[in-house]
């Protein structure tokens, strides 16, 4: 079985979706999940791009032990010194450095030539060896590259100092058949080749990354790039879940093996679902809500049967419980505290304590506490941030007015430690309260996005608020959880909100390094 080496890049490709807007701690917390879920290499983000991307990836980067931290950079100088400077302090650091190599991005967005291009790659590599021994070159846009131009450069960029080369489908555009060819192509034409790990990422605009990055391990790639959920620009990632258990489940088959620790999957999946805000469609492979499910008569008395009749993969195998229902009203804080850290929470007693009395508080309202209602109150108390000048919602109500619209009144705690209040009508009561925020607020506020959930069954289930929004131009998004619909969407927009505190705060803290 041939090892195949795990690239999450969930933090940097997947941090870009549209809508995702995580703090330092936030990414932090999946981090430590993915360091528990065995990927390889974990790509941080791109310090160059903010001085928030730059300290969280530091954070990352003093914290992580066991996993490559990578860092990515452009072809330039710049970029190259942002990204050193934020992984320095890694125990092992990888500089990751990308310039495009297909004729249409040489010609319309770099404007060089291919020469240019070769020496450019050459150049940086070098200098980005001067100060790491671990780079990854990445030739951006590589299934759209002629492939004896991709040959040239990949030698030179080798010789030039690179451990990793990765070869892109950045725009999601080839087939499993020509991905193969590709790698099939660079390991019988680059003659030192076999100095490096050959990697792969794929885009998923025509629903083909996990076929494609198969094929291109069946062809010699040694690492798969990819995130967790699928997560990315535009259609996403290859889904790392859904490579890891293909690779496990047709071991007969695939003769390829991962360091991926199965059980961890369901766990990663639903922080990063949480923090980012983006929901994992119930039909999702390995990890969506109806991947064990069986509705259909015939299915449901075959698996009564035996199992494997309609069911190729355990839920246990991916970390999914069938003892979801777990405490209630009267059980006590050390039956509390060993369940969190069956979850995989490691928190401080004072946050234990917290944790605690929000448990106690939930008990009073709904008679069974199940798993995924205490992942909802360790998530938040884990990755919220204390002593920060805040908004805080101290009340509100929503009634009807004699023009029969609906209208909230709150009150809020502002940030100058002053408590304000206001009404306002709306067209819906979410309307009403949202507009009655705003009034409250001094930030230029614009909501881009509003999304409800539950979580859990039954009419006394948790809902679950996600909003993406602008805060003077900045685009931020919030979260918020409640038995009550109207609450929860009040603490997702002022969630939001506190995001720009919160994040200049953050960005005002030196953080050490270990180097």
């Amino acid at each position: 079985m041939a090892q195949i080496k795990i690239f999450d890049t969930t933090l940097r490709d997947g941090e870009q979706s549209p809508g995702v807007n995580l703090n330092q701690l936030e990414k932090l917390e999946i981090a430590k999940q993915l360091e528990r879920l065995g990927v390889d290499v974990m790509e941080a983000g791109f310090p160059a791009s903010s001085t928030g991307d730059f300290q969280a990836v530091q954070r990352i980067a003093n914290t992580i032990n066991s996993v490559t931290v990578a860092a990515l950079a452009r072809a330039n100088k710049k970029d190259i010194d942002a990204a050193w400077e934020a992984i320095k302090g890694a125990e092992k650091p990888r500089i990751h450095v990308f310039i495009a190599t297909s004729p249409i991005h040489m010609e319309y967005k770099l404007k060089k030539t291919p020469e240019e291009v070769i020496d450019i790659a050459v150049s940086m590599v070098k200098y980005a060896k001067q100060k790491c021994e671990d780079i990854e070159w990445s030739a951006e846009d590589a299934s759209r590259t002629e492939l004896p131009f991709l040959a040239k450069i990949i030698e030179k960029v080798i010789e030039a100092g690179a451990t990793v080369i990765n070869l892109p489908d950045t725009v999601g555009y080839t087939t499993p058949k020509e991905y193969g060819e590709m790698f099939s192509y660079v390991k019988k034409n680059v003659p030192n080749i076999e100095k490096v790990d050959l990697s792969c990422h794929c885009h998923d605009d025509l629903g083909m990354a996990i076929a494609n990055s198969i094929a291109a391990i069946q062809n010699g790639a040694t690492q798969i790039e990819g995130a967790i959920n699928g997560i990315g620009e535009r259609a996403g990632n290859a889904a790392l879940e859904e490579i890891a258990v293909a690779l496990k489940i047709r071991e007969d088959f695939y003769p390829f093996t991962t360091n991926m620790v199965l059980k961890e999957i369901k766990r990663t999946s639903d922080l990063v679902s949480k923090l980012t805000g983006m929901a994992v469609p119930g039909n999702k492979a390995i990890v969506g809500r109806n991947a064990f499910a069986h509705e259909s008569g015939i299915h449901q008395d075959g698996v009564l049967k035996h199992t494997e009749t309609y069911e190729i993969i355990t839920p246990e195998l991916v970390g999914i419980h069938s003892n979801n229902l777990v405490l209630g009203k009267h059980s006590g804080r050390h039956a509390f505290k060993d369940k969190i850290e069956q979850l995989g929470f490691k928190l401080d007693e004072d946050k234990v304590s917290e944790a605690f009395k929000a448990f106690k508080q939930l008990t009073d309202r709904k008679k069974e506490v199940t798993d995924d209602d205490l992942f909802v109150i360790l998530t938040d108390i884990q990755t919220d941030i204390q002593n920060i000048k805040r908004y805080k919602l101290i009340s509100f109500q929503v009634q009807y007015d004699s023009n029969n619209l609906p209208k909230a009144t709150v009150s809020l705690h502002t940030p100058e430690d002053k408590e304000v209040s206001n009404s306002k009508t709306g067209q819906g009561s979410v309307e009403a309260l949202y507009n009655t925020i705003e009034s409250l607020i001094k930030e230029e506020i614009q909501l881009t996005d509003f999304n409800l959930s539950s979580i859990g069954k039954g009419k006394d289930a948790l809902a679950e608020v996600h909003v993406s929004m602008n805060v003077n131009q900045t685009p931020v998004s919030g979260r918020g959880n409640a038995q009550d619909v109207l609450e929860a969407a009040a603490h997702a927009y002022l969630n939001a909100i506190n995001r720009i505190f919160i994040n200049k705060n953050l960005e005002s803290t030196v953080i050490d390094t270990k180097a």
